[in-house]
């Protein structure tokens, strides 16, 4: 990152190679969770080197060979799976159910109901439109259940009345790339669940879109 010309823009690789050190630092315990968030969210909406270079100036440069080679190659699973516009925006399941699994696009913001009904969405294989994607949930006397592979930031900020908003796993270290998937919403006299499980096969090759 270049000190000499902090007006010029930002690019995804560089943002990513922030979020890496911050991620780093956490793990090291030279940032705690809540100045880690700060800085998380300032990076992912830094637009100029100026604004990404104070999120690390306190922390020490890294080791062991260029940072950016290294997270950009740790960073390209992800790469192909992040951009491209959603596969839909909203399910609802009412004295019924619906499913979202296999290779579908996850929008930038998904709003899933369930009434008296039930509802499943699996993002082991699925794409992403943005870095970061909102799942807003609202169960009523039904459920809904999410399952995130590993490595992905999870941000579960729900809340259950007579009902349960859970997340039962934890997703692991952030893998470099990896999308941020936050779960807002409600459960009443119902419940919403995160779990973590992985993936069923590898994802290579290019994707192969299903809308479900």
């Amino acid at each position: 990152m270049s000190d000499e010309r902090p007006e010029l823009r930002a690019s995804d690789a560089d943002r990513d190679r922030v979020v890496e050190r911050l991620r780093d630092a956490v793990a090291e315990g030279r940032l705690d969770m809540e100045e880690f968030e700060e800085r998380l969210e300032a990076a992912y909406k830094s637009r100029t080197y100026a604004e990404l270079e104070p999120l690390t100036r306190d922390l020490p440069a890294p080791a062991g060979g260029p940072v950016g080679h290294r997270s950009e190659a740790a960073a390209e699973p992800w790469r192909g799976r992040i951009g491209g516009p959603g596969s839909s925006s909203a399910a609802v399941a009412v004295m019924s159910g619906f499913q979202r699994k296999g290779r579908w696009t996850v929008p930038e913001r998904f709003d899933a109901v369930a009434f008296w009904g039930g509802g499943e969405l699996d993002l082991r294989e699925a794409d992403f439109a943005q870095r970061e994607v909102v799942i807003n949930c609202v169960a009523i006397m039904g459920g809904i259940e999410i399952t995130v592979p590993p490595g992905v930031e999870l941000d579960v900020r729900g809340f259950g009345f007579m009902g349960a908003f859970d997340q039962r796993d934890n997703p692991g270290p952030f893998e470099p790339g990896a999308p941020r998937v936050v779960v807002t919403g409600f459960a009443f006299w119902g419940g919403v669940e995160v779990k973590v499980k992985k993936r069923k096969r590898p994802l290579d090759g290019p994707s192969l879109r299903k809308d479900l």
